[in-house]
């Protein structure tokens, strides 16, 4: 018995040096260390399209000194966060080779259908380098492979939470923004009725018509008037009206007057995913998904909603 533990402790150890062999960073050799895209000028990047692990997907373009969200519209994206990440890739070289092997693929989450994201970079002349990142042996570092290529390196440059998939990290999230200061009148319509929000002499909020044993609760009313004035967005839906947002009969509508005249309306639609519902501000070509936390007092609060609670009696 003792014998047989002794092979086992031995074979062990042998798979475990094995490993290390495999997997450890060996920088290269004297004179080695290359770039892993040469002959890459960011200048000529046309579009950025990432995936993540869970198999969302985001494309983004430039068109000259812009960058847009390509399948939703061309929504306006944030240049100076996705300048930064070109340059990020020129810095990728071989200093750091983690392994050899197509095997490693998997077990350091570089392979073609196991990884954590996958970059495709495309150029204006149509030619499109990949890159798939991987699994991080430590916070700063992170493994990386190039498509068509069976070694797999570590980077300091880049890592997989800079890359995300979502919209949110490419774009401002502020769909509409009114200066509330400005506001006049709010009137909120919706299946249990329509209701007119008027501004008093001390810039709190009241509902117009309320008869005298009624009595508004001003953090209730402001809060209604900050959400038809102030939207954000979870992700842009594109240009077009799909039928499946239900905005032809809206779940409410929202007009908001201010005092130079302006005249905003602002229809809530259907919930699309199960968090988020179809919204659309008069003064945005753009239909967008907003969270459900942001859009259900709209859609579901009636008079009472508005009113103080009343105090129990003893």
């Amino acid at each position: 018995m003792k014998r047989h533990q002794q092979i086992l402790t031995g074979i062990l150890i042998v798979q475990i040096i094995l490993g290390v062999i495999t997997f450890w960073p060996r920088s290269g050799s004297a004179g080695a260390t290359q770039p892993v895209f040469p002959d890459l000028d960011v200048a000529d990047i046309a579009t950025l399209t990432i995936t993540d692990d869970q198999g969302a997907r985001i494309v983004l373009r430039r068109s000259g000194e812009n960058w847009s969200l390509a399948e939703a519209g061309d929504y306006p994206a944030q240049a100076s966060t996705i300048t930064p990440i070109l340059d990020k890739f020129t810095q990728l070289d071989t200093a750091s080779l983690v392994a050899r092997t197509d095997a490693s693929h998997k077990a350091l989450q570089v392979a073609a259908d196991d990884f954590i994201r996958r970059i495709d970079i495309r150029m204006r002349d149509g030619t499109t380098h990949t890159l798939y990142l991987g699994s991080a042996p430590r916070y700063t570092a992170t493994h990386f492979r190039v498509a068509g290529q069976t070694e797999t390196y570590l980077t300091t440059a880049l890592s997989t939470w800079e890359l995300n998939a979502a919209p949110t990290s490419w774009i401002d999230t502020a769909y509409r923004t009114i200066n509330v200061e400005t506001v006049t009148e709010v009137t909120l319509q919706n299946a249990n009725g329509t209701f007119r929000l008027v501004k008093t002499e001390d810039n709190t909020w009241t509902l117009a018509n309320l008869s005298p044993d009624e009595i508004v609760a001003p953090a209730k009313t402001a809060d209604i008037v900050s959400k038809a004035t102030r939207v954000t967005l979870q992700r842009p839906l594109g240009l077009t009206d799909e039928a499946s947002y239900g905005l032809a009969a809206p779940a409410a509508t929202v007009t908001v007057k201010t005092e130079d005249g302006g005249v905003f309306t602002l229809r809530v639609g259907a919930q699309i995913d199960g968090t988020t519902y179809a919204v659309k501000a008069s003064e945005s070509p753009y239909y967008v998904a907003v969270t459900e936390f942001n859009i259900k007092p709209l859609i579901e609060n009636d008079r009472a909603a508005f009113m103080e609670e009343p105090t129990p009696t003893p």
